[in-house]
Formats: structure tokens, C-alpha cells, sequence
């Protein structure tokens, strides 16, 4: 009896109800169904042509966690084999048995299908006579079921069990001689009800019992109504200890509280609670998109884009006539009809547009006077005095005195930029003409930063021998091809 009860291990396994909880850990069972048998004779398992015997049981299920529970199944039947050649045994037995499974879902689901494994022992001998040669262990047992909840502690269930022993000599033949898969195995198909035992418990304290509580974990002191959520009076989904409006139907967006003209803007804060408007002027509409209220506009139907002030009214920040919209120098005040930009020579080239504001010029120069003929003259001339060393960039003497009169001139139009176009003969190669050409532009431009001419306002460019002026096929030809341009521009 010892060795049983040491044993306790199962050939089947008892379903918990999807209702059972830690505060209903026990639960017990009605089981019936029919047993199958596989070993040497041969296989039965979901042969439904072949035999099959009836057992019934008893099982008791604890609760051990949310997904787990330990069962215990005491079950009685007969299990045998008959293929209808004459090769067939049939036995009573006597089975105790311990599972644990493993609960798919939580408990709280309807439908509840779960897996198990254990181990059990069974006695063949329907006198109860325990000697050794009586019973065989279990080892082990496995298998999968469903459970259906009917009601908050009634259980359908349905069993498969899975039960491999550990002799193999029950159908009178024994080959195992030690194998585990050649040892006799039984299945067996199980269908009970289970039901729930235990105490009703309250959890949140709010005096709905935990298993009719739809709304658990309800914080202390807040008044529920039968089915332990909070109270709603108001009817607008909003329980009255969250709902800002408790005794009027509202939003749950707004916390329940009324918008009348659906703008998001709860009535008791809305300046325009009859029409729709925005968040951001507090419920009232603006027309004309200034960002001020309509009720608050002075200046209606201005222009999108306009900038306004507090009235909603066009801003002219330098007070010159111009509003700042239309204003291009909206800090500074100017004249009319120049956009609102000033005009310091009078020259009608608005300042921020004039590259000589101090200088009255014209518009095609930008703002600065024409450059004398006379300038220009000299500016073409000295490009023709500016020589370098044979087949090299460097300038010569002779050509400082001419860049330094350049300077001068160059000082009187600072607005002015000059390019700079160095160009060569013929001899030589394209590449290598290409190359001197713009190294000589370059130290012609270098002279002149030196001399203080700003470096934006000059520009090198070389073209080697693209660009001849003469033929080169005579001396004097290629003579006026070696020389450099300067271009005066605004």
C-alpha cells in the first residue's frame, strides 16, 4: 500500500475548471470513457473497429498558479485486446495517478485547452491484492485536453492520456526484453464534469464578490453599482469619480463633459459654446485665419498670411505706410513706393538692392555710377603693358607700376569686379596653354589683394589658346595673342 501510495501517478488526468482561481484552489470531478491498448498483439489506438473497454474515475485538482495546477485521479475499468484470431487478453484494473499541467490560457477564458505529464501506477487485480506482480508503473504519462466552462463552476472536459508502462507483460507476451518502446502502452478517451470549490472572495473591497466583479481591481472608497464597476449617473460611459461633469452626459474625451458644437472644446470653456471653432482661441472660429478670434477681430476678412496685431488688425512695424506683409524691409522704414525700403542717394534703387547706397547711380549697374570712359580705356590699356617671364607666371617688373595705377582705379567703382583673362599662342600644348593662361590671371589677381582689392570682386579665368586675337603663324601674330584682358562689371 506504501509502494501506491509513494507512487501516486496517473493514467489519466482530471480537467480544472477555467473558473478555478486562487481564491477557489480546489476542485473536484466525475470522469468516464473508454481505455486502448498497443503492445504485442497489436494496436488499437484510434481503431474504432477494434476493442475497446469502459473505466470510470474520481479526480481532485489543486490550484498552484495561473497556469498550472496539480491533479490527482483515482479511476477503475477493465483494458484489453481482440483482433478476432484468438490473440487476446482482458484485464480489471484498479489506477491512481498525479499530473501537472500546464494551462494554455488564463483562467478567465471559456475555452481552456491545456497539456499534462506524470506518472501513476496501475493494479490488476480486482481483489486489491498489492503484490508486485500485480501492478505496473506508469512511466510516464502524457497528453492534452479542453476544458469548457458552463458555468462559473461547472466544467465540461475532454481528455486524451497518453500511458506508457513499465513491463510489458499484461497481453501474456513479453519482448521488451528491457526496450521502452517495446513496452506496453495504453490511451485512454475521457469525458467528465469538474466542478469548483471554495469560498467567494472581494479583492478590491468594494462588496462584489470577486467571480460576479466585472470591473476588479476598483480603487478604495469608490462607490459601484451590482456588477462592481464604477457608477456612471449620467449614463455617458464616464464613471462618476473620473467624470468632471458628473450630472450631464458628456464626451468620455472630454472627461465627460458636454461640447455642444463638437469643436473639442468643453461648453464651460468654450468662449463660443454655439459655434464650432478652435482649441486654440478657445472654442470660437476664425474667419479670415489671422489668429484672432472673430469675436475679437476688428479688422475682418484680412488677408491670409497677413501679420496682425492683438485687434487682428495689419501690422506696420517702422510706421512707413507699408504693413510688414508687404513691407521688404519691414524693421526699417522706407518709402512706398519702393516696398517700404529706404533709399539714401536718391538714386531710386532701394538700399538692400544698391551695391553703391551712398552714390547715386543707375539700375543697370545696380546702384553705382557708369565707370568714366576714360577709366576704361586706361583699365584696357594696362592689361596690354602686363607682361611675365618666358613661359612662366611670374610678373614682370615692368608690370608692377601698371597693376598698382589698376589698383587706384579700381578703388575709385569698389562696387565694380574685374575679370581677369589670361590667354597664350599656339605653341605648346593645348593642356600645358591651358594652365599658364589661368596661372597668369592668378598672379595677376594675387597683386592685386595684396594691393587691397577684395578678392570677390576679382575673377581669374584662363583660356589658353582658344581665344586668338591674331594668326599664329607669324611672330607678331603670336606676340598679340600672349597677353591678358581685364573686364570692368557691376
Amino acid at each position: 500500500m506504501k509502494k501506491i501510495l509513494f507512487l501516486c501517478i496517473c493514467i489519466g488526468i482530471t480537467s480544472t475548471s477555467n473558473g478555478q482561481t486562487e481564491n477557489k484552489k480546489w476542485n473536484i470531478g466525475l470522469h468516464g470513457g473508454i481505455t486502448q491498448y498497443s503492445g504485442d498483439l497489436g494496436r488499437d489506438w484510434y481503431e474504432t473497429s477494434n476493442t475497446m473497454y469502459g473505466f470510470g474515475g474520481i479526480s481532485v485538482s489543486r490550484y498552484l498558479g495561473k497556469l498550472f495546477d496539480a491533479n490527482l485521479l483515482l479511476s477503475k475499468g477493465t483494458i484489453g485486446y481482440h483482433d478476432g484470431t484468438g490473440d487476446s487478453f482482458r484485464s480489471d484494473f484498479n489506477a491512481v495517478a498525479l499530473n501537472l499541467r500546464f494551462n494554455i490560457v488564463a483562467p478567465e477564458y471559456i475555452v481552456r485547452p491545456y497539456l499534462f505529464a506524470g506518472v501513476g501506477a496501475i493494479l490488476f487485480d480486482n481483489d486489491l491484492n498489492f503484490h508486485e506482480e500485480n501492478y505496473d508503473y506508469i512511466l510516464p504519462s502524457a497528453g492534452a485536453g479542453i476544458n469548457f466552462r458552463l458555468t462559473p463552476s461547472l466544467m465540461l472536459n475532454l481528455q486524451e492520456s497518453f500511458l506508457f508502462s513499465n513491463k510489458d507483460r499484461r497481453d501474456g507476451v513479453d519482448n521488451a526484453e528491457g526496450e521502452f518502446k517495446k513496452k506496453d502502452a495504453y490511451l485512454t478517451h475521457m469525458l467528465g464534469l469538474t466542478f469548483n470549490l471554495g469560498d467567494s472572495h472581494d479583492e478590491d473591497g468594494d462588496g462584489v464578490s470577486d467571480n460576479k466583479d466585472k470591473c476588479p481591481g476598483t480603487l478604495p472608497k469608490i462607490t459601484v453599482d451590482k456588477n462592481g464597476c464604477p457608477l456612471d449617473k449620467d449614463g455617458d460611459g464616464v464613471a462618476d469619480d473620473v467624470d468632471l461633469c458628473p450630472t450631464i452626459a458628456g464626451l468620455t474625451t472630454l472627461n465627460g463633459c458636454p461640447d455642444k458644437d463638437n469643436d473639442g472644446v468643453e461648453d464651460a470653456k468654450d468662449r463660443c459654446p454655439d459655434q464650432a471653432g478652435l482649441p486654440t482661441l478657445k472654442g470660437c472660429p476664425d474667419a479670415d485665419k489671422d489668429g484672432v478670434a472673430d469675436i475679437d477681430d476688428k479688422c475682418a476678412n484680412t488677408k491670409q498670411g497677413t501679420k496682425v496685431d492683438s485687434r487682428g488688425c495689419p501690422v506696420d512695424s517702422d510706421n512707413d505706410g507699408v504693413m510688414d506683409d508687404e513691407d521688404r524691409c519691414p524693421d526699417v522704414a522706407g518709402v512706398v513706393s519702393l516696398k517700404g525700403c529706404p533709399d539714401a542717394d536718391g538714386d531710386g534703387i532701394p538700399d538692400i538692392d544698391d551695391k553703391c547706397p551712398n552714390v547715386k547711380g543707375n539700375e543697370v549697374n545696380k546702384g553705382c555710377p557708369e565707370i568714366a570712359k576714360a577709366d576704361i580705356v586706361r583699365i584696357t590699356y594696362i592689361g596690354s603693358k602686363i607682361f611675365f617671364e618666358n613661359n612662366s607666371d611670374k610678373l614682370k617688373v615692368a608690370s608692377l607700376s601698371q597693376l598698382d595705377e589698376l589698383s587706384k582705379i579700381l578703388e575709385k567703382y569698389n562696387a565694380a569686379t574685374l575679370t581677369i583673362e589670361g590667354h597664350t599662342d599656339s605653341v605648346g600644348s593645348d593642356e600645358h596653354n591651358m594652365t599658364l593662361s589661368q596661372k597668369r590671371a592668378e598672379s595677376v589677381k594675387r597683386y592685386l589683394i595684396q594691393k587691397g582689392i577684395s578678392e570677390s570682386r576679382l575673377i581669374s579665368v584662363g583660356y589658353g589658346e582658344t581665344k586668338p586675337v591674331a594668326t599664329n603663324n607669324t611672330t607678331l601674330g603670336k606676340s598679340k595673342n600672349r597677353r591678358v584682358e581685364l573686364k570692368t562689371n557691376y
